[in-house]
């Protein structure tokens, strides 16, 4: 589905961040990415999600060499991809219903096109009862279901999430889990980013772990 070989990156004329990183990631997979702080994981994330591109060598999405992607064509295959980031970027002054919504009506779609969609979605990450709340209101954990629930709105394929349980305590860390296993179990790929090795440890899966800008592959 995704594929990396012997990629490099560098931001101007610096040192490469990133060095000789070749992977691949399968379809309906299940991996953590790991590393002590200024590691890379971060901007391996954005080359993987397609807010950057390397310096050198290949990466393949979706079968389309990353270099050959037109402006034109990285909507369409960002659709395919759900992204939570750390910070949540929620909108404060809109609902959890249309923060969650918002990917759809930005791509012009009608409300009664995806209401239910959003209803049903919420009600699976448990947030049936909080449609209509602010995100000021919300709790971290919250927030971060919140962020959960829009990522997956366009049923991607694959769905990267950026220390998603940094800031919520452990109980709530096994529940974001358990919702990222359902996910994956249901067919979508899945990368963790996380410094919790606790979290890690609940689950058999593979472990890419970056240190000083070089990937090992532990599976």
């Amino acid at each position: 589905m995704i594929r990396f070989e012997n990629v490099g990156l560098r931001y101007g004329m610096g040192p490469e961040i990133l060095r000789d990183i070749s992977f691949h990631l399968p379809e309906r997979s299940f991996q953590f990415l790991s590393g002590p702080s200024g590691a890379g994981k971060t901007t391996l994330l954005r080359l993987l999600f397609l807010a950057l591109k390397p310096t050198r060598g290949l990466i393949t999405v979706f079968g389309k060499d990353r270099s050959l992607i037109t402006r034109q064509e990285l909507p369409v295959l960002r659709r395919r991809i759900g992204v939570v980031y750390q910070d949540f970027r929620l909108l404060d002054h809109m609902t959890t219903y249309e923060n969650v919504a918002l990917p759809l009506r930005v791509r012009g779609r009608e409300e009664a096109s995806y209401r239910n969609d959003v209803i049903d979605l919420l009600k699976w990450v448990g947030l049936g009862d909080r449609m209509h709340v602010l995100p000021p209101v919300l709790s971290g954990g919250e927030k971060q279901r919140t962020a959960i629930a829009r990522a997956l709105i366009e049923q991607p394929r694959v769905l990267f999430a950026d220390e998603p349980t940094g800031n919520v305590d452990p109980p709530l860390a096994r529940r974001l889990l358990r919702l990222f296993l359902e996910l994956n179990r249901l067919g979508t790929a899945v990368v963790i980013a996380t410094h919790d090795i606790g979290l890690m440890e609940q689950v058999d899966a593979r472990r890419m772990i970056l240190s000083d800008g070089r990937l090992e592959i532990h599976d």
